[in-house]
C-alpha cells in the first residue's frame, strides 16, 4: 500500500540558535563506537540480512508475567511450599500413608489438595490478567516496510532491528527508534515524553539533513545504512553512535533517538528505523522484573508457624519420652500394666522390649496426631479473604473517577494489610500531583495585584478557616473554561485594562507575554481559533493568557512574531510585526528567557522573563518603582502555591544591538570549551538594566484533593517523599502547592552548583569533579545534619531538596545511610532531576534503611522500577500509557483516592487480616491441646479423641467460615470516622494489633479455653453413668461432647471478636454449630464401615441424655468468661485508640467538634507537612 501524505511547509527549527545547538558533531566521544559497550550494529531495512540475524537481537515483545505456562507448575508450587506450613503438610500427608497415622491417608491428603489447588488457581487468574495486558500492548499495529516502498500494519511483538516503521500523529513508538524524516521539511517532529520522564512539555527532535529527503513510503527502498552505536542500557538521556550511509559517516545523538512507550505529537508522521527492542529498549532496561511481594505480617506469620512447630515438636518429644518409659515398664514379670496394649504380643510400635524405637516411632505419630495445633486452613482462608477485600476495594464507588470511567483496581491481593502499614509515600509528581497543565491564574502590573482566581491551595486552607468568602466567590463563576487560563478580573478583561492607571505598562506586560517565547501558533482551519504548541506548558498559559486578554499570538516566521492586539488610541484590534532578532533561551543556570526583537517603529527591544532572585539584580536604578509591591506579591503567591517569573524589558540603542550581536554570534560559533560561559557572559551584559513591568503567577493544576490527601495522610503519620525528574524550581513550587512545604519551614539544599565545581567542569577534569561533588554532597548531608540536631525539642520544621546528580553521590554506599538519616529527620524529602534507576534506589534505600512499609506511587513508564522495588506499588490510571499501572499493585485513577485506600482500606484489611490470623491460631491451639491433654491422660497412647473426619473437618467446616466473614466483613469503625480520625492509622504503622504481646495473648486465651474444655468434660462424664441405661461414657462420647463444646466456644468467640455484625456474619457464626450437628447426624447414619466410631452416637447417645445439653451450655460459659473479664476491664482502663473512638460513637459526642478536635490534635505534630500543620505554623507565628 502506498501513502506519501504532504510535507509540512513550516519553520525550520535548525535555523533557531535554541535549537541548532543541540546537533551532533564527530568529536573525541565518538571514537568509542566499536569499542566496548559501543558494540551494537544495525542494517537499516535489511532485518532479514545474514549479517543481521548471526547477531540475534531481542524481539520486540515484552512481558510483565511472573509465569510461563511451561514455569507455573514449579515456580508456583514454590511459592507454596516455601511456606512452612504447608511443607509440614506434605510430609506429613505422606506420612499418613505408612502404619504410623493415627488417621486414614485419605482424611488427610485431601484438605492440603484443595488448599493448594485454590491457592494456585488465584494465583494463575491474577497472572493471566497481566498476559491479557501484555498481549493487548504487544499486539498493537504499526506500519513496517515491506519491501518495494510497500508498508503494511504488523504487531509490534513482531518488529526486529533495522525494520523501517512509519508511526502517525498520536502513535506511540512501538520501540527505540532511529529518526529518519517527518513531515516537516526540517525532518522534526514533537515528541510527549510523560510516560518516560513524566514531562508533559512536548520534545523536539530532528534527523539528520542526509536522510531528511525521504518524503514518501516509496523512497524508503532505495534507503540503505549502517548504524554503529552504544549497547542496550538504561540511561534515557544519552545515545551515542555514528551512522555510514552512501560512503559518508555522520554522528548520532539522542536528538535523533525516539524511546519508546512516547508519543508522537503534532507531526503527521514520522520514517524511523528500530534500534532497540523489546528488553533492549531504555524504558525496558529501566525496569526491573516484577518480584513475588509478601506482607510483613505474611512474614510474622511465617514465625508464628515456627514458634508453633516449636511447640509441637515439644509436645511430641515429651510424650514420646514418657511413652517410651510407659511402654517399657508395661510387662513387669509377667505382670502388664496397659492390658488393653496387648504388650505380650505387641508390634514393634508397643513393644516393652523395644521402647526406645516405640518412643521414635510415637514420636512420628506425635507430629501427625498433633498437627492440628498448625492451621492448614490458614493460608488458604486468608488467599479467599483478600480476593474478597479486593472485590470491594475494586467497587469502592468512593474511589471511582467518573469523568475517565476509571475505578481503583487491585492487581494483585497479596498486599493488602500492606495498605494499613505504611509509613512512607515515595510520590512522582507530574501526572500523579499534578494533572499536567497549567493555569494562568494571578499577576502584578505595576504594583497592583490582579486576578480573584483561587488556587486548590487556597481553597482548602479557606474551607478549613471556614471562610464563606472563598467558596462564594467560586461559586458565582458560570463561564467556560479555558485550558491554561483560570484569570478572572474585570478590571483587566475585556478590554478594561485601557481604563487602568497604568494602561501602558498593562500593555507592555502582556505584549511582552505575546512576543517573549518559543511557542508556534496552529489555527484551526474550521473554527479559526488559534492554538499553540510550547515546549513547556508555562509558556502555553503564558501565550494563552496574552491572547485572552487581547494579544493574540497569531503567526510566526523565522524572523518575526505577528500579534493582533488592542489599539489604546483607536479601541480597534490591529495587526502588529515584530522581527525577532535573537532568541536568549532559559536554562537552570540562567533561569531567564529574552527575547530580542524590533518593533514597527524600529525600535530594538529586549523583553524577558525570568525567576525573581534573578530579576531583581538586573533591574535599572529608575525600573524598581514597583519593586517593593511586587515582591509582596510575588510572596503571597508563593503561598498560595504558584509559580511566579518576573517580567521587564528594556530598549536598546541601534549600536548597542549590533555590538552585542557581533559578540552573541562569535560566542555561539565558537568551538572551544568554554562556549556556554562565552554565551551567558555576552548574553549577562545585555540583559542588564531593565525595567520592571510585574510578576505572573501560574497555577502548577493539582489534581482535586492533592493537597486536602497529603494533609490527611501527614495527620496519620506517613512521611511523604516526591520524586520528580522535573528541575529543581518547579518540584519546589509544587511543594508549596501541595503543601509539602511552607513558608518558615528551613529549606537543606543539596546541589553542585558551585563556583568551583563549574571550573572543574570547563577543565574535563572527571576526577576532580567526582572528588568536589562527592566533599560538596558529604558537607551539606553534615551541615544539615547539624541543623537538625541544633533544633532537636523544638518546633522547626525541616525539608529537604536534592537534585540528581548529587543524588548519585548520597545514594553511594558509605554515604546513603547519613544521607538517610538526614532525610528521616525532615518533614518532607524533594528529589529533583531524578532518574528512573534513582527512584528504584531511594526507595530501596528507605525501604531496607528503616524497615518499615514503603509505598511508591506513580504514572510513567519512568516509575515502573519504583514501583516494583517499594513494598507496595500504586499505578495512576491516567490518561496516558498503562506501563506504571501495568507494573503496579493496585490502579487508580487520581492521586487523591490514596487517602481513602490507605485510611480506610489499609486500616481495615490490616486488622482484619491480623485479628483473622490471631484467631486463627487461637482455635487451631484450642483444638490441638485438647487432642494433646486427652492422650496426656491415656499415657500418650497415640489414638486421637476425635474422630478420623471430625479431625479433618474441623478447620474446613465447622470454624473457617465465622473468620472469613470477620475477614471480608469487620469493622472496628467506619469509613467516616476513619477519616476524620487519621491517627487511627498508626495502629496498623505501629503494628499494635499484631504485636507478639497479641499474638502470644491469644495463644494463652486458646490454651485457657483447652484446659477447661478437656477438664470440665472429662470430670463432668467421668463419675457417674452417662445415661439413664447406666451406660458410661467411651472415647467416642467424650470426643463428641468435647468437639461440640470446641465448636461452640471457638465460634461464640468470634461473636464476642467482632465489632461490626451483618446477617453474613450471623448466618456464618450460627450455620457452622448448625452445621455441626447436622453432620452428625448424617454422617452417623452411614454405614460403621464409613462412620466407625461416630455411628448414630448424636441420635442414639447424645441426645437424648440431659447432661450432654448441660455440658454445652456450662462448658462455652466458663471458656469464654476470662476473655469477656479481659476484654471488659481493658476497654475501661487501657482501651486502644480505636475503641476510644468507638467509645465517642457509643456516647453520642462524636458530633461535638471541641471534643474531636482535642483527639485529633494528638495526630498533630511540629513536622508535620499539610494545611493542617501550616495553619497551626501560621497560629503560633502570630502568637509570638
Amino acid at each position: 500500500m502506498r501513502r506519501s501524505g504532504g510535507r509540512k511547509r513550516r519553520l525550520h527549527f535548525s535555523k533557531i540558535y535554541s535549537f541548532s545547538c543541540g546537533r551532533a558533531s564527530l568529536k573525541e566521544e565518538h571514537s568509542q563506537i566499536g569499542g566496548p559497550g559501543f558494540s551494537r550494529v544495525v542494517f537499516c531495512n535489511e532485518p532479514d540480512s545474514f549479517e543481521a540475524g548471526i547477531r540475534n537481537y531481542a524481539d520486540n515483545y515484552v512481558s510483565t508475567t511472573k509465569y510461563t505456562v511451561a514455569t507455573f507448575l514449579p515456580k508456583s508450587l514454590f511459592e507454596q511450599f516455601r511456606r512452612v506450613a504447608n511443607f509440614y503438610f506434605l510430609i506429613t500427608g505422606i506420612l499418613a500413608f505408612t502404619p504410623l497415622a493415627p488417621y486414614s491417608a485419605v482424611s488427610a491428603i485431601i484438605p492440603l489438595i484443595i488448599v493448594i489447588g485454590a491457592t494456585m488457581t488465584k494465583e494463575g487468574i491474577e497472572d493471566w490478567r497481566r498476559k491479557q495486558q501484555d498481549i493487548e500492548v504487544n499486539n498493537r499495529k504499526v506500519k513496517v516496510h515491506k519491501g518495494s516502498g510497500e508498508f503494511d500494519y504488523t504487531e509490534w511483538k513482531n518488529l526486529r532491528v533495522g525494520d523501517i516503521v512509519r508511526v502517525e500523529k498520536d502513535e506511540f513508538f512501538p520501540t527505540d527508534l532511529l529518526l529518519l524524516s517527518s513531515s516537516y521539511e526540517d525532518a522534526i517532529c514533537y515528541v510527549e515524553t510523560m510516560n518516560l520522564d513524566g514531562e508533559t512539555n512536548l520534545k523536539l527532535k530532528q534527523a539528520l539533513d542526509v536522510t531528511s529527503t525521504i518524503q514518501e513510503d516509496t523512497s524508503i527502498s532505495e534507503f540503505h545504512a549502517t548504524v554503529k552505536c552504544e549497547d542496550p542500557n538504561a540511561n534515557l538521556y544519552s545515545f551515542l553512535g555514528t551512522m555510514d550511509f552512501e560512503k559518508q559517516q555522520y554522528p548520532l545523538s539522542p536528538q535523533q533517538l525516539l524511546l519508546r512507550d512516547s508519543k508522537l505529537r503534532n507531526t503527521d508522521y514520522i520514517y524511523g528505523v528500530a534500534i532497540f527492542t523489546g528488553v533492549d529498549t531504555k524504558v525496558i532496561q529501566n525496569s526491573t522484573p516484577p518480584p513475588s511481594k509478601r506482607s510483613r505480617v505474611e512474614k510474622k506469620m511465617d514465625k508464628i508457624i515456627y514458634l508453633l512447630f516449636g511447640v509441637l515438636f515439644t509436645l511430641s518429644s515429651v510424650g514420646s519420652i514418657f511413652f517410651g518409659i510407659k511402654t517399657k515398664d508395661d510387662l513387669n514379670n509377667g505382670i502388664m500394666k496397659r492390658w488393653y496394649l496387648k504388650p505380650d504380643d505387641s508390634t514393634v510400635f508397643y513393644d516393652p522390649k523395644k521402647a526406645p524405637i516405640a518412643a521414635i516411632y510415637h514420636f512420628l505419630t506425635a507430629l501427625m496426631l498433633y498437627s492440628y495445633l498448625i492451621p492448614i486452613s490458614l493460608y488458604v482462608s486468608i488467599e479467599i479473604v483478600k480476593v474478597l477485600q479486593s472485590v470491594f476495594i475494586n467497587q469502592d464507588i468512593h474511589m471511582y473517577y467518573e469523568e475517565a470511567d476509571k475505578p481503583a483496581h487491585a492487581r494483585t491481593s497479596n498486599l493488602n494489610e500492606e495498605l494499613g502499614q505504611v509509613d512512607t509515600i515515595l510520590s512522582d509528581k507530574t501526572g500523579t500531583l499534578t494533572c499536567n497543565s497549567m493555569e494562568f491564574i494571578k499577576c502584578s502590573v505595576a504594583g497592583t495585584a490582579y486576578g480573584r482566581g483561587f488556587t486548590e491551595v487556597e481553597r482548602s486552607m479557606g474551607r478549613r478557616n471556614g471562610s464563606p468568602v472563598h467558596e462564594a466567590l467560586i461559586g458565582k463563576d458560570d463561564t467556560a473554561p479555558i485550558k491554561g487560563f483560570n484569570f478572572k478580573d474585570e478590571r483587566i478583561m475585556f478590554g478594561n485594562w485601557v481604563n487602568e492607571p497604568h494602561g501602558d505598562l498593562i500593555q507592555k506586560f502582556f505584549r511582552l507575554l505575546a512576543v517573549c517565547h518559543t511557542a508556534i501558533p496552529e489555527v484551526d482551519e474550521v473554527t479559526g481559533k488559534v492554538m499553540y504548541e510550547a515546549e513547556s506548558p508555562d509558556e502555553a498559559a503564558f501565550v494563552i493568557a496574552a491572547r485572552e486578554v487581547g494579544f493574540e499570538f497569531y503567526k510566526r516566521t523565522q524572523t518575526s512574531i505577528s500579534v493582533r492586539e488592542l489599539d489604546r488610541a483607536s479601541g480597534q484590534q490591529v495587526d502588529r510585526l515584530y522581527t525577532l532578532l535573537n532568541v536568549l533561551e532559559f536554562n537552570s543556570t540562567r533561569k531567564r528567557m529574552s527575547v530580542i526583537v524590533r518593533n514597527e517603529e524600529g525600535k530594538v527591544l529586549l523583553l524577558c522573563k525570568g525567576a525573581d532572585n534573578v530579576m531583581f539584580e538586573r533591574l535599572a536604578k529608575n525600573g524598581r518603582e514597583f519593586e517593593e509591591e511586587t515582591k509582596e506579591h510575588l510572596n503571597g503567591y508563593a503561598d498560595a502555591g504558584l509559580r511566579t517569573l518576573i517580567l521587564a524589558y528594556r530598549e536598546l540603542q541601534e549600536d548597542e544591538y549590533t555590538e552585542f550581536n557581533a559578540k552573541f554570534i562569535k560566542a555561539k560559533n565558537s568551538i572551544s570549551a568554554d562556549r556556554e560561559a562565552l554565551i551567558d557572559e555576552v548574553t549577562d551584559n545585555v540583559e542588564k538594566d531593565l525595567i520592571l513591568l510585574g510578576a505572573t503567577a501560574v497555577e502548577d493544576k493539582l489534581q482535586n484533593g492533592v493537597p486536602d490527601c497529603i494533609d490527611k495522610l501527614a495527620q496519620a503519620g506517613i512521611k511523604i517523599w516526591v520524586l520528580t525528574g522535573d528541575k529543581m524550581e518547579t518540584a519546589i513550587n509544587i511543594g508549596f502547592a501541595c503543601s509539602l512545604l511552607r513558608q518558615g519551614m528551613t529549606q537543606i539544599m543539596i546541589n553542585l552548583e558551585s563556583p568551583e565545581i563549574k571550573v572543574l567542569e570547563k577543565e574535563g577534569d572527571k576526577d576532580a569533579i567526582t572528588k568536589a561533588s562527592r566533599a560538596r554532597v558529604l558537607h551539606h548531608i553534615d551541615k544539615g545534619k547539624a541543623q537538625l540536631t541544633a533544633s532537636s525539642g523544638g518546633s522547626e520544621a525541616f525539608a529537604l531538596i536534592i537534585d540528581g546528580k548529587s543524588l548519585a553521590y548520597a545514594l553511594e554506599d558509605d554515604i546513603k545511610s547519613l544521607f538517610l538519616e538526614l532525610a528521616m529527620g525532615c518533614a518532607s524529602v524533594i528529589c529533583c532531576r531524578s532518574s528512573p534507576k534513582q527512584k528504584a534506589l531511594v526507595t530501596r534505600l528507605v525501604k531496607s534503611g528503616t524497615g518499615k512499609t514503603t509505598l511508591a506511587i506513580g504514572d510513567g513508564a519512568n516509575d515502573v522500577g519504583m514501583l516494583q522495588e517499594a513494598d507496595i506499588g500504586i499505578g495512576i490510571s491516567g490518561v496516558e500509557g498503562m506501563q506504571a499501572v501495568m507494573s503496579s499493585d493496585i490502579a487508580i485513577a487520581q492521586f487523591r483516592y490514596l487517602e481513602r485506600l490507605l485510611l480506610v482500606h489499609g486500616h481495615w484489611c490490616y486488622r482484619r487480616i491480623s485479628s483473622m490470623i490471631c484467631y486463627f491460631f487461637y482455635k487451631n491451639i484450642t483444638f490441638g491441646l485438647a487432642v494433646f491433654l486427652y492422650e496426656a491422660s491415656t499415657t500418650f497412647s497415640g489414638q486421637p479423641v476425635y474422630n478420623d473426619w471430625f479431625l479433618s473437618l474441623y478447620n474446613v467446616f465447622f470454624s473457617s467460615l465465622p473468620v472469613v466473614a470477620m475477614g471480608v466483613f469487620d469493622q472496628d469503625v467506619s469509613a467516616r470516622f476513619c477519616l476524620k480520625f487519621p491517627l487511627l492509622y498508626q495502629e496498623g504503622v505501629q503494628n499494635v494489633l499484631f504485636s507478639w504481646r497479641r499474638i502470644i495473648g491469644w495463644m494463652l486465651n486458646g490454651l485457657t479455653s483447652a484446659v477447661i474444655i478437656f477438664f470440665f468434660c472429662m470430670k463432668a462424664l467421668q463419675p457417674c453413668a452417662f445415661n439413664p441405661d447406666g451406660k458410661t461414657a467411651g472415647k467416642d462420647i467424650l470426643g463428641a461432647t468435647m468437639y461440640t463444646c470446641t465448636v461452640w466456644v471457638v465460634n461464640l468467640q468470634m461473636a464476642l471478636a467482632i465489632s461490626y455484625f451483618t446477617l453474613i456474619q450471623h448466618l456464618f457464626i450460627w450455620g457452622s454449630i448448625t452445621l455441626w450437628y447436622l453432620f452428625m447426624l448424617a454422617y452417623g447414619a452411614m454405614s460403621p464401615t464409613l462412620s466407625t466410631n461416630a455411628y448414630k452416637v448424636f441420635v442414639e447417645t447424645l441426645a437424648p441424655t440431659p447432661s450432654f445439653w448441660l455440658i454445652t451450655l456450662l462448658v462455652p460459659i466458663s471458656a469464654l468468661l476470662p476473655y469477656f473479664t479481659y476484654s471488659s476491664l481493658r476497654m475501661r482502663f487501657f482501651p486502644l485508640y480505636h475503641k476510644m473512638i468507638q467509645w465517642i460513637r457509643y456516647e453520642g459526642r462524636s458530633n461535638d467538634p471541641e471534643f474531636c478536635d482535642m483527639v485529633r490534635q494528638r495526630s498533630l505534630r511540629p513536622t508535620t507537612v499539610g494545611f493542617t500543620a501550616r495553619l497551626a505554623a501560621r497560629t503560633n507565628k502570630l502568637r509570638r
